[in-house]
This record gives C-alpha cells, sequence and structure tokens, in this order.
C-alpha cells in the first residue's frame, strides 16, 4: 500500500512538473521572424501550385506551417511594409504608394497637389514618403518589451537618416539605399550599374563583399549572424529580401537551366524569375536549418509573407518605360531580352491582372505561419488576413497588448492560427489612389471595387465579384445586383470615415475634358477598327466613307456593366439610318436578334447631336456603330459613351481638335 502511494506521490509530482514545464514554456517569450519576398505573387511557388518554379523550401516550410489562401496586401510595397510595422491601414498611417525613396515634403505641407491637369476632373493626396516616427512600431514595442531586434534588407520606407530603420526601434541594421531595387544584385553593390542614372550614393549600413557576391545570399549571412548572437535571448529579425524585385539580378547558371523547362501549366516561363525566386528559397532554407541547428525552431513565430501580387507588367515591350529602356540601349534590358523575350516577370493566372492593380492578382499574396506546438503543421486556413494582422497578432504570442494611444486596425490571428476560434472581422479593406484609383472591400465571397473616376481600361465606377465561383474577377455583377452593391459601398463610406482616408477633391481647373480623351491626340482613331469602310482625319473631324455594303466602327474598348448613351456629333449631305448592334462578354457571337438600336441622321452640313440609348444587360464586349455612309461619307467631330443616367464618360473619342495626318504644324 505505502509502495502503491509512494508512486502515486511520484506519478503526480511527475505530471505537475510537465504541467509546469509546459506553462514555463508557454510563458518563454517567443522570437519572431518575418521573411518578407518582394513582388512575389500568389502563384509564384508550388505550394501555392506553380508547377514552373522549384521551392522545395517554400514547400517544406508549408508542410510545417499553416498556410493562407486569402491573405492580402497593399498592390505596392511600401504601404504593405509599413503597415506590417504599425497595425494600420494605409489610409490610416498615409503611406500609400511606393514613394519612400523620394524626398519628403514638408511637415506643413497640404497632401494635396495646389493644382491638377484640366483634363483630370479630381485631385488626389499624395502618399506619405516617410512612416511616421513618432508611431508606435512593433519593434520598439518588442524592443522595450526585451527583444533583441534587427533588419535585415530592404526598407523603403523613407530617405533620411532620420526615417531610416534604426529610428523605428530596431537595434541592429543591415540595409542599402531605399529604394525600389537593390544599385545592384551583386557586389560591389554601393556601385552603380552601368546604364543607370549616376550620382546615386550608397545609403545605410551595406558592405561590400567579394566581387559577384549576391545579395540575397548576404542578407541571409547577415540574418544568420544576428541569430548566432541572440541565440539566448528572445529576439525579432526582419528577413526583407530584394528578391524578386527589379533590377532582376540573378544567377545565370539557375537561369539557363529554368530556361530549358516548360510550364506544365503554360503559364510562368520566365526564366530570369525562376532563378531568383530559387535563390529565394534557398536563403528561405539556410534560416530554417539554422533555427532547427540552434534548437529555436519550437520556440519561434516565424513568418513568410510578400509585399505585394506578382509583376504581370514589367519590361514588356510596347510600354513607354521598356520604350525608352530600349532606345537607351539599357544592359538590363538586353540581359532580360536575352533570356525573357518578351515574357513579364510572372503569371497570377488564375487571378486577374497583378502588382500595382488591385485586383486579386495585385493584392493576394502568399501567406504561411509556423510556430511548432501551437500550429498545426500542414494546416490551411481560408480567413481574410492582411498585413494589418501581423503587429497584434505578434504581440498576442509575445503576451502583450497594443500600447497605449496608438491605434490599431488589425485583428489578432492567434485564433485562427491555433484553432481555437475566428478572426471576428466583418470586411476587409484595400486603399489604393494611385495607378488606376480605387478602393475595395472583402466581405465574405464578395468583392466590390469602388473606383473614383472612370478610366478608358476600367469603365465601370463599381465592380462587383463573387471570388468563390469567379476567382478571376471576369464577370462584374454590380449591374445585376445593386442592392448588395449599395450594401458593400456602404461599408467602404464607414471605412473612409473610420480611418480618415483623403478622399480625391474635384479639381477647379477641370475643363470637361476628361484625360483619357487627351491621351488618344497621338491617334485619334485608337481603338476604333473600321469595317467595309475607309477612315481618315480631316480638319476636326474624322471622315468615314463606304467600302462595303454596311459599313461601321467596331471597337472592344467601351466596357461596362449596364445601359449606357452614346452621344454622337456627326453630319452627313445625305444623312439616313444608322444603328448601334452589341454583343457582351458572357456572349460568343452577336444575337440573331435585339441588342440593336437604330438612329437617324438628318441631312445637313450642320453638325448634329445624335443620343443614342443603348439597354446593355451585362458588361459591353464588342461594340458596332453602323453608319449610313454608303450615298455621302459621314464625318464625326465626337463619340462619347456615357453610363446611363451619368455625366461620367465611359469612352470618349474626340476629333475636334486634331490635325489631319500629315498636316504640317502652324
Amino acid at each position: 500500500m505505502k509502495m502503491q502511494f509512494a508512486v502515486l506521490v511520484l506519478v503526480s509530482l511527475g505530471i505537475a512538473t510537465a504541467l509546469n514545464a509546459a506553462d514555463a514554456a508557454r510563458n518563454v517569450k517567443p522570437n519572431v521572424m518575418i521573411f518578407l519576398v518582394d513582388d512575389m505573387g500568389w502563384m509564384d511557388s508550388e505550394p501555392y501550385g506553380s508547377q514552373y518554379y522549384e521551392t522545395p523550401h517554400m514547400q517544406r516550410l508549408a508542410q510545417q506551417s499553416m498556410r493562407f489562401t486569402n491573405a492580402y496586401a497593399v498592390p505596392l510595397c511600401s504601404p504593405t511594409r509599413a503597415s506590417i510595422l504599425t497595425g494600420q491601414y494605409s489610409s490610416r498611417h498615409r503611406i500609400t504608394s511606393a514613394s519612400g525613396h523620394r524626398p519628403p515634403a514638408p511637415a506643413d505641407a497640404s497632401p494635396y497637389p495646389p493644382e491638377a491637369p484640366p483634363g483630370r476632373p479630381l485631385i488626389y493626396a499624395e502618399s506619405k514618403n516617410y512612416l511616421d516616427p513618432n508611431l508606435a512600431t512593433i519593434s520598439k514595442v518588442l524592443r522595450a518589451a526585451g527583444y533583441r531586434t534587427g533588419h535585415v534588407g530592404k526598407w523603403h520606407l523613407g530617405l533620411l537618416p532620420e526615417n531610416r530603420p534604426d529610428q523605428y526601434g530596431f537595434e541592429w541594421t543591415w540595409h542599402c539605399a531605399p529604394d525600389p531595387g537593390p544599385p545592384s544584385y551583386f557586389s560591389p553593390y554601393g556601385v552603380v550599374p552601368q546604364g543607370q542614372p549616376s550620382g546615386q550614393q550608397k545609403v545605410g549600413n551595406i558592405a561590400d563583399g567579394p566581387d559577384g557576391e549576391y545579395i540575397t545570399d548576404r542578407l541571409t549571412d547577415e540574418a544568420l549572424k544576428f541569430i548566432d548572437a541572440h541565440r539566448y535571448e528572445p529576439f525579432y529579425l526582419n528577413l526583407w529580401q530584394y528578391g524578386v524585385h527589379g533590377p532582376w539580378g540573378h544567377k545565370e547558371s539557375y537561369t539557363a537551366e529554368f530556361a530549358k523547362k516548360t510550364d506544365p501549366r503554360g503559364q510562368q516561363r520566365n526564366p530570369i524569375m525562376a532563378s531568383m525566386l530559387k535563390s529565394v528559397d534557398q536563403s528561405l532554407g539556410r534560416v530554417l536549418d539554422r533555427l532547427d541547428d540552434l534548437g529555436l525552431a519550437d520556440n519561434t513565430l516565424f513568418i513568410f509573407y510578400s509585399d505585394n501580387g506578382g509583376n504581370t507588367h514589367s519590361n514588356v515591350p510596347g510600354t513607354a518605360k521598356t520604350d525608352r529602356a530600349e532606345q537607351a540601349g539599357n544592359p538590363m534590358l538586353r540581359d532580360w531580352r536575352k533570356w525573357a523575350g518578351p515574357e513579364p516577370p510572372t503569371s497570377n493566372a488564375p487571378l486577374r491582372e497583378g502588382k500595382g492593380r488591385i485586383y486579386e492578382g495585385g493584392t493576394r499574396v502568399p501567406l504561411m505561419v509556423r510556430w511548432p506546438g501551437r500550429i498545426q503543421p500542414g494546416s490551411v486556413s481560408d480567413a481574410v488576413v492582411g498585413p494589418i494582422d501581423l503587429y497584434p497578432t505578434i504581440l498576442d504570442a509575445a503576451g502583450l497588448t497594443n500600447p497605449a494611444g496608438h491605434r490599431v486596425d488589425g485583428l489578432s490571428m492567434l485564433p485562427v492560427l491555433e484553432q481555437t476560434g475566428r478572426l471576428g472581422r466583418d470586411a476587409y479593406f484595400t486603399w489604393f489612389p494611385h495607378l488606376i484609383p480605387g478602393v475595395s472591400v472583402r466581405q465574405g465571397d464578395w468583392k466590390l471595387i469602388r473606383r473614383f473616376e472612370s478610366h478608358p481600361d476600367y469603365p465601370d465606377l463599381f465592380e462587383l465579384y463573387n471570388l468563390k465561383d469567379d476567382l478571376g474577377e471576369a464577370t462584374n455583377l454590380a449591374g445585376r445586383m445593386p442592392d448588395k452593391v449599395k450594401q458593400l459601398d456602404a461599408l467602404i463610406d464607414g471605412f473612409i470615415r473610420e480611418t480618415g482616408a483623403l478622399v480625391p477633391k474635384p479639381n477647379p481647373a477641370y475643363d470637361g475634358q476628361p484625360a483619357a480623351a487627351a491621351k488618344l491626340s497621338a491617334d485619334p482613331t485608337a481603338g476604333l477598327v473600321p469595317k467595309m469602310c475607309k477612315i481618315s482625319l480631316v480638319a476636326g473631324a474624322l471622315r468615314v466613307e463606304a467600302d462595303g455594303r454596311a459599313p461601321f466602327l467596331g471597337t472592344a474598348q467601351v466596357k461596362h456593366n449596364g445601359p449606357m448613351t452614346l452621344t454622337m456629333r456627326a453630319r452627313s449631305a445625305v444623312g439616313g439610318e444608322g444603328k448601334v448592334q452589341w454583343k457582351t462578354a458572357d456572349q460568343e457571337e452577336f444575337p440573331a436578334t435585339g441588342q440593336i438600336v437604330t438612329f437617324a441622321l438628318p441631312a445637313g452640313d450642320q453638325w448634329q447631336e445624335v443620343r443614342i440609348d443603348l439597354p446593355v444587360e451585362g458588361t459591353s464586349a464588342i461594340i458596332r456603330l453602323y453608319l449610313p455612309a454608303g450615298e455621302a461619307p459621314v464625318e464625326i467631330e465626337s463619340l462619347r459613351y456615357t453610363a446611363a443616367g451619368r455625366e461620367q464618360p465611359v469612352r470618349v473619342w474626340d476629333f475636334r481638335a486634331v490635325k489631319p495626318r500629315g498636316a504640317a504644324d502652324e
């Protein structure tokens, strides 16, 4: 009996000791590491579905982590980076574009430019070029709590010394110029690559390595030194890689191998990008190995993330920037042509578009989080999360609370990571008032995009998508579901009020002519395809002469969901009847009947304004404007498509200010 009692006591003591050890382990401050890749798209790794890129260490991490399928970033890098550090939406911290390498505006300067070109109806607030040093960054909070803090790699959150990472709570840093990409991917890093603007200065505490050393490898070396130095104390480390951003330095031995490879999906085929991703993946593998070797993996919250969607537009022939580089004989572009030809850096398919756009291809990114013992290996979450959520998650994991006086927009992901609860968020927002300006809201499977003004390539002011059924955002449901649009648009209004977003203001100098019309001056007929007719420019007009039985002008550049009005200013000596026919995005052919509206053009030498209401149902894809040019030419001053009941144009052709082709300047 005594022996049984003794055994029971020993067992009880063993259980208590184990429980105390478990409690103690949970009370130990976890290390935190954020491994951030630049411009890595949602589909740019094996765990997310790529069959071209080779990323075995990302695959290994996925098997040890929770992988998120609905993780978001802002479409450009600096806003995402600022949101990671502050837990705030970009509309609140006001870094809304990638301009952290530019001089800051004076502290008392208005965020709005004093004027805008007369062709722009709105004036947009400019992005801040630096992170407010008064904000309680995650690095400041963790350092105050006893963490050793380090930042390695890209910063891009401020040009001046007072806006570099050592001023934001990082006691140790290794970084170079706060530019979008490094001055060079190969050492010596301070040397401006041939063909680049001269006068750049080496900034930060970057040190050159042996000639030809690759910066992705060097960043990893420096990160490992930090981990080794602080293995016995809690640390927070950013390893923010420059890859896979321009200037697209790559190891040619890797690139040559990928040049022989094809993608079974037929989507990704750029060997330079594949080479750079392989180097980034190797960096990740080295870090994971070192954490394992030092016995730190179990007590490290490891976050793998990207700052925006994959780049689908750079170095593509036909863009102004690429054409200028081609004319200047840029050696990096020649290198790109040698290996990648006309291919963009990556493809985000099945997502729409990429970096710099508010569609899923520009905002949805890879995110994997590992914390052994707390996060189930190989788990997957469809929770909608973003950069604002990393800040409260890290603090929650460290047993800390949000600092007093600092507003945090994000929510802790810990309940999701530990599978003990949900996020508790009703909707997630993306604020992006640049390039193609707009704001979006994601609520459940629904996504609404609100644009501030129409654009020739994006004419709809509202775009509504059900991402569960339409991941590629191909079918705009806004015209069919006005109540859903109204509901989600009200959420955007609330978001703007809550975060103090700087909405665009009316431009007092606006002359009523959209900027899109001004862009047509180089080729005023751009987007109009003559069929069974000849077109020519005469003084202040487009002349259409029949060359067949039913002459018409076709266009695929009038894309709008729902009814429209075409206003045409034209004249004809004999006049006659014309018609407008259309097909929508979900129709392969023009229907045999319906979707045709007729109009009359009176005869005479005076300009006539003809308004034609087009009861379009769905999104217009191709429109044909049949003209009564059989007996005499028709001259057109302007064509103006507007959404029904609105003055904001969907697409405009204005020929009144143009000269005939070949006319000499006066």
